[in-house]
């Protein structure tokens, strides 16, 4: 299956996105300017080499730095061929811009960079004999899938699967078409372990590894800024200053109280005696001429408000 679009539209410029995407797209086009040596150096000192942590003499025999970890940073921007970063970069853009807009820019990317460490040491860790220089972003990305997974679960997606040369388009839920995905990779990385040896391929893992390493931490990157945005959500019809009337300023312009009063630590109108509910009413009327666009100003006024019994 091959992921077409989301259906949750972006509010935003997906900035950090496009710039990973951008990113990757200039190493490539670096590699490819490489001779075929020079490209297989190049994998070998800025991909993961797993036996290279877990056999140093063999580093030091090849010739490869022992204390280097920067490849696991480093290998994320890497791609093996059009395919490989075509797909990746067409994956991030779909799922990216969501999660991205949920965190945030700066959030987002430290998650982008963390999950694929994450992936990066499980490949290293399932793998720990490999000699195969392990690039691609595609473990990040992995993080990206888990964060979705669980932030829009209801989403849906438009995918297409080729059956006989003929493309055959269908919608499924966003929960449904990852979760499928995940249980593939741990799948094709069991049969992948019962064979001998690889000596290419896919990272399996490593994708398994990222995926759950953006189920397990997108709260720490997600969960405060959705709170916040609740709260803190600007209200578009009114504000402070000279281009809007506090609420709490129009009883004595509607014939009740005498205009002076007294806020609270929320601005909401301190009474001596009891309140009448005619007040209540027409300063929530009031309110809504006011805000008529803000629906959870309109919503508040009862609740600061309330009608007292004497």
């Amino acid at each position: 299956m091959i992921p077409i679009r989301d259906t949750i539209p972006g509010r935003s410029t997906p900035v950090v996105t496009v710039i990973l995407i951008a990113v990757n797209a200039a190493v490539f086009f670096y590699e490819l300017a490489l001779q075929p040596k020079d490209l297989e150096r190049f994998f070998y000192l800025f991909g993961v080499v797993p036996a290279r942590y877990s056999h140093p003499e063999w580093a030091r025999w090849v010739g490869l730095p022992v204390d280097d970890y920067w490849p696991f940073l480093t290998s994320m921007f890497l791609h093996g061929g059009w395919m490989h970063v075509i797909g990746n970069m067409w994956t991030l853009w779909i799922f990216g811009d969501n999660v991205e807009e949920r965190m945030g820019r700066a959030r987002f990317l430290g998650f982008y960079l963390l999950t694929g460490l994450a992936a990066g040491l499980t490949h290293w860790f399932t793998n720990a004999d490999s000699t195969v220089p392990t690039v691609g972003a595609s473990g990040a990305i992995a993080g990206v899938l888990g964060a979705y997974f669980v932030l829009f679960p209801f989403s849906r997606i438009i995918a297409v699967f080729p059956i006989l040369f003929l493309p055959f388009f269908f919608e499924l839920p966003a929960a449904t078409y990852l979760l499928f995905w995940f249980l593939s990779q741990v799948f094709s990385g069991t049969l992948a372990g019962l064979g001998p040896e690889s000596v290419g391929g896919v990272a399996w893992w490593a994708h398994v590894g990222g995926f759950v390493a953006g189920v397990a931490l997108h709260r720490l990157f997600a969960g405060r800024r959705r709170g916040r945005r609740l709260r803190d959500r600007p209200r578009r019809g009114c504000r402070s200053g000279p281009r809007a009337e506090s609420p709490d300023d129009l009883p004595s312009r509607f014939g009740h109280g005498d205009g002076a009063h007294d806020g609270d630590h929320r601005g909401v109108r301190a009474h001596e005696g009891p309140v009448e509910l005619d007040d209540v009413v027409t300063r929530e009327l009031a309110h809504r001429l006011l805000c008529p666009l803000d629906r959870h100003a309109v919503g508040m006024v009862g609740e600061r408000q309330p009608c007292q019994r004497p």
